[in-house]
């Protein structure tokens, strides 16, 4: 299996450095090719036997499966670029959600599908989303679970929840980063604790949280019950926490979803256009 990246970007990077160290694909089996030469080749220099490509057409005629990692606004001009290139047995796999399944299918002359990971995949963690298109067989599909299962859960979803899943998966590491970080200097403004100490400690309780979840000691709501005893203080900041929060995390969707219409849209006149 040969498997090109085309895009070394920040997920582009991430993907191909996580594949490596799970054993997934060999170094000697990726090749590479960025718009900007120095990105690409400091992968090459981390990983010395990847191939860096000279040219789209070296890349594409080299590959058997393509990942799209490049921006959202650039895949339009990807897509020309690539269509003339790629085969009927190829398979493309775009990593960003506002290209919809149709603007793969409609545009690209191989087999595609899109595949949006999560920052948290690098630590071999985390959900993948897959959602297939027409012209994936079964096999093509059996394969890309096997080969996602290596570094995350692959989850496959339909077109009408990938962004408020991909907010959940591959934004949400992002969002609760933020939130513990307002926490951390909640704890530094309104008492002695050293910044160093309340984000230590704080790290250390997110794993222990993340830790009890995964091995199904409590879910969710069941942990702050046990946590949150009737008069207690653990109490008293929920009732805070109810007060400031009410139904605010809303207006995030709606927000990321007023977002991703838009590029959607967007991208969508683009591909009809070219």
């Amino acid at each position: 299996m040969k498997v090109g990246f085309i895009g070394t970007g920040s997920m582009g990077s991430m993907l191909i450095e996580t594949l490596i160290e799970a054993k997934t694909v060999n170094p000697e089996d990726i090749h590479i090719i960025n718009r900007s030469t120095e990105k690409a080749k400091s992968i090459k220099n981390a990983f010395p036997t990847i191939n860096q490509a000279a040219s789209m057409e070296e890349l594409v005629s080299s590959s058997d499966w393509l990942f799209l990692c490049v921006k959202p606004k650039e895949m339009p001009e990807l897509f020309q670029t690539i269509a003339p290139l790629v085969s009927k047995d190829q398979l493309a796999i775009s990593i960003t959600s506002p290209v919809s399944i149709n603007d793969l299918e409609t545009t690209l002359p191989c087999k595609t599908c899109r595949v949006i990971p999560s920052i948290l995949n690098r630590a071999q963690s985390g959900s993948m989303l897959i959602s297939f298109s027409e012209t994936c067989q079964t096999s093509d599909r059996a394969a890309l679970i096997n080969f996602v299962s290596t570094i995350a859960s692959p989850l496959l979803i339909e077109e009408n929840i990938t962004r408020v899943s991909s907010d959940i998966v591959s934004c949400g590491p992002a969002f609760f980063s933020f939130l513990a970080q307002r926490f951390i200097e909640g704890a530094v403004n309104e008492t002695e604790i050293s910044a160093e100490d309340a984000t230590e400690l704080t790290t250390s309780m997110l794993i222990g949280l993340g830790k009890l979840l995964e091995q199904g000691h409590y879910t969710l709501p069941t942990l702050q019950e046990r946590v949150c005893v009737p008069g207690g203080i653990t109490g008293v900041g929920i009732e805070v926490l109810e007060r400031i929060v009410g139904d605010q995390l809303n207006e995030l969707f709606r927000a990321t979803h007023h977002k991703y219409a838009t590029e959607k849209k967007k991208l969508s006149e683009e591909f009809s256009y070219k």
